[in-house]
C-alpha cells in the first residue's frame, strides 16, 4: 500500500501526538478538516489509523504489511472461489483436453455422482500422456490423474492466506473446495462446491491494491 506524502504527514502527527481530532491534524498542516476528509478515511479504513468519538483518532501500530497481511487471514476461500470445472473419471482423454482449453483452465477436477471428488488432473498430466504415443480417444483420464486421497483441497472457511501457501507449497495451479459428506458418524467422503486457483488470488490482490 503506497501512501501519499500527505497521507504520511498524517501518520506521523499522530504518531507523536495522538490521541488527536481531525481539526487539530488540519491545523499541523495548515488544511481544512474537509480536504483532509478522503485522506482520514483512506487511512482509517486501511486500519492505520483508529478514531473514538470524542477522543479523536490514533495509530493503530499497524504498518500498511501488516494490514494486507490481516486482510488475507479474514478473506475465506468461499468468499473468491469459482465454478469448479468437473469431468468424470470414464471421460477420455481427447476430451478433457478439449474441455480445458474450452473453459482456459490449468486444471479439471474429477469427479463421481454427486459431485464426490476422485482426483485431479492437470495441464501437466495432459501433456505427458499426450506424447506419450497413446490413443488419447479412448484412454480415460482416471487412468492419469491423480487421485484421493493424494489430492490437496481446501474448505470454504479456510482463509484465503492459507489456500495461497498451499499453491506455492505444492507448486498446483488450483485447489478443489471441498465440503465433507458425512455418513452417520463418519466424514468419508468430500463434495466439490468451487475451485481456487491463482487467477483468483492475483485478482484479489488487485481489487485489494485498487481499495475495493
Amino acid at each position: 500500500m503506497e501512501l501519499s506524502k500527505r497521507q504520511e504527514a498524517i501518520l506521523e502527527i499522530v504518531k507523536k501526538e495522538g490521541p488527536i481530532t481531525g481539526e487539530q491534524i488540519a491545523e499541523r498542516l495548515s488544511l481544512t478538516r474537509a480536504t483532509l476528509r478522503p485522506d482520514m478515511a483512506i487511512l482509517t479504513m486501511a486500519g492505520l489509523l483508529e478514531a473514538r468519538p470524542r477522543v479523536g483518532y490514533y495509530y493503530s501500530g499497524k504498518s500498511p504489511n501488516r494490514v494486507i497481511a490481516e486482510k488475507l487471514h479474514r478473506i475465506k476461500v468461499g468468499e473468491i472461489k469459482s465454478v469448479p470445472v468437473v469431468v468424470s473419471e470414464h471421460c477420455s482423454v481427447y476430451d478433457a483436453v478439449v474441455t480445458m482449453f474450452i473453459e482456459d483452465v490449468g486444471t479439471l477436477i474429477v469427479v463421481r455422482e454427486g459431485g464426490i471428488l476422485e482426483g485431479v488432473i492437470s495441464r501437466k498430466d495432459l501433456l505427458k500422456i499426450t506424447l506419450g504415443g497413446q490413443d488419447i480417444h479412448k484412454l480415460p483420464v482416471g487412468v492419469v490423474m491423480t487421485r484421493m486421497p493424494n489430492v490437496i483441497t481446501v474448505g470454504p472457511d479456510d482463509s484465503v492466506w492459507a489456500a495461497a501457501k498451499k499453491l506455492i507449497t505444492h507448486e498446483v495451479d488450483a485447489l478443489p473446495v471441498v465440503r465433507p459428506v458425512e455418513e452417520g458418524d463418519k466424514t468419508k467422503e468430500l463434495e466439490v462446491i468451487g475451485r481456487l486457483s491463482k487467477t483468483n488470488i492475483t485478482r484479489l490482490f488487485v481489487e485489494l491494491g485498487e481499495g475495493n
